[in-house]
């Protein structure tokens, strides 16, 4: 995942006092067979080496699908997608059959690909999976190859046991989550949509956060992802030598505009995931905090509860657009007026927001006709926020009552991102949940020592295994079931083009 999971499980557990993160975890009791069948799907997945660098995600595709297929799966129902560009980025879709043809799919999406891992760094080596002190030890642990792995096993389980959904249950593994360049969802969108159509998605970006003492406090589930935007801005002007200054000075005027900009707060605007996040905070925090919270939900133009709320920079980043200067470059000597001078302008777009509309407000806030201001990259897709309906929240809240109860359920929007952005923009609402509980500093996703508790990875898999077939079976269908791309995604398209 592009951000760390836990991001906001983090401001929540300081809000609660949460102390240092244990570093033993309780295994469970006994293994059970079919865990230890899941554990070596498991295993196998995380020993594939899948960095960009020298990994290869098309060799885990095709171990993954072997597994399908050995488990009864026709070779017509599992397909190991590869671009011709891209050799060692291939993708694993597979399907198991529903009985109802018009019932909307359901998408089961999961990234193979892993942050690098240098192995003189580790403790230990980053591509051999360790069972240690309650934990599994290796790169992809948790992300994203947990959720692969319980995908992959829970298409095993429903074949076998002779399951049959409503609807088609799909299943994508994908490459290029985790760097730039050649991302497999989206070639997948592009150029084998059937293969990943889907009324509703199930993803990564929301986890569980265990207090101090490896006790449940919260399950997250994502229902959205800002947009992320970078803008360059540029001014130049002849320059001179700098014994003889003018006010026309392109680093001056590029500074005051960075100033105003950095002076402005975007509106404050709720959507689903927002509103029940805050909602459900209002019980999980200090009573001066929450009764803020309560005071937004109720009014979002309340300046008090503004301000109080988005005094934390994670609940800030929730409920706004940001745009903050990242990098400046100005002037080619140190005895001479600069004649150029650039900033970058890096923007988290909420979702629903045209990138359009957030450089004319750039543009509006600098008030210097001298600076342009133009998108660093090809602007971002649209990413609408799925809305969190009964369809979806109702069994999310009942397999999480029954394996921790009386832990909330905590709706969230990601400030980061993961391909829960590709599917959105693409007319597919996508949800994060995994139901993976983790410690406060994130289990070292992304950096050394990437862990994960054995406990939380085999709770995590009998609650999507759960999930999975209420989806499956039920006859209500996702409020936004077959839509395409909105006004908002329209938009973003012919800017594209």
């Amino acid at each position: 995942m592009m951000l760390q999971r836990g991001f906001l499980a983090t401001t929540l557990a300081l809000c609660l006092g949460g102390a240092a993160t244990a570093q033993v975890a309780t295994a469970p009791a006994t293994v059970r067979p079919d865990q230890l069948a899941f554990r070596a799907i498991y295993k196998e997945l995380v020993e594939i080496n899948t960095t960009l660098s020298v990994g290869s995600c098309t060799l885990a595709a095709e171990a993954m699908g072997k597994r399908l297929t050995d488990a009864g799966y026709p070779a017509s129902e599992v397909q190991v997608v590869v671009n011709p560009d891209h050799p060692r980025e291939g993708n694993l879709v597979a399907v198991l059959r529903g009985t109802d043809p018009k019932a909307g799919a359901m998408l089961l999406l999961a990234h193979i690909d892993v942050v690098e891992a240098n192995a003189a760094d580790w403790t230990r080596d980053p591509f051999t999976l360790i069972e240690e002190n309650g934990y599994f030890f290796a790169r992809g642990t948790s992300d994203d190859k947990a959720q692969a792995a319980i995908w992959v096993d829970s298409m095993i389980r429903l074949r076998q046991a002779g399951f049959r959904p409503r609807r088609d249950i799909k299943m994508a593994l994908t490459c290029g989550e985790e760097s730039e360049g050649y991302n497999g969802i989206e070639d997948l969108l592009a150029n084998h949509r059937p293969l990943v159509d889907a009324a509703f998605a199930l993803n990564e970006g929301a986890d569980g956060l265990l207090d101090e003492n490896d006790r449940p406090v919260a399950l997250e589930v994502q229902g959205g992802e800002k947009v992320y935007q970078d803008f360059t801005l540029t001014l130049t002007n002849p320059g001179g030598h700098s014994s003889r200054p003018v006010r026309d000075n392109a680093l001056d005027r590029l500074s005051a505009a960075l100033l105003k900009i950095a002076a402005y707060a975007f509106p404050v605007s709720l959507n689903d995931a927002t509103r029940g996040y805050f909602t459900r905070m209002t019980s999980l925090v200090p009573a001066e905090k929450g009764a803020a919270m309560r005071a937004l939900i109720a009014n979002p133009d309340d300046a008090a509860a503004q301000a109080a709320v988005t005094a934390d920079p994670t609940w800030n980043a929730m409920l706004r657009t940001t745009c903050v200067a990242t990098m400046v470059s100005a002037g080619h000597a140190p005895n001479a007026l600069p004649q150029k001078a650039t900033a970058n302008i890096n923007c988290r777009i909420l979702p629903g927001v045209p990138v359009e509309a957030v450089r004319q407000q750039l543009i509006a806030l600098a008030a210097d006709p001298g600076i342009t201001f133009t998108l660093a990259h090809e602007p971002s897709q649209a990413s609408p926020p799925p809305p969190l309906t009964p369809f979806i929240m109702g069994p999310i809240e009942k397999r999480a009552a029954e394996l921790w109860p009386g832990v909330p359920v905590v709706p969230i929007l990601l400030v980061g991102a993961t391909d829960g952005v590709h599917t959105n923009a693409a007319g597919i609402p996508t949800y994060g949940v995994s139901g993976l509980f983790s410690s406060s500093d994130g289990d070292g996703m992304h950096g050394l020592n990437e862990r994960v508790r054995v406990k939380s990875l085999y709770d995590s898999r009998d609650f999507l295994f759960a999930l999975v077939k209420d989806y499956a079976t039920a006859k209500d269908a996702p409020a936004t079931a077959g839509k395409k791309p909105g006004l908002v995604g329209r938009m973003l398209g012919k800017l594209k083009g």
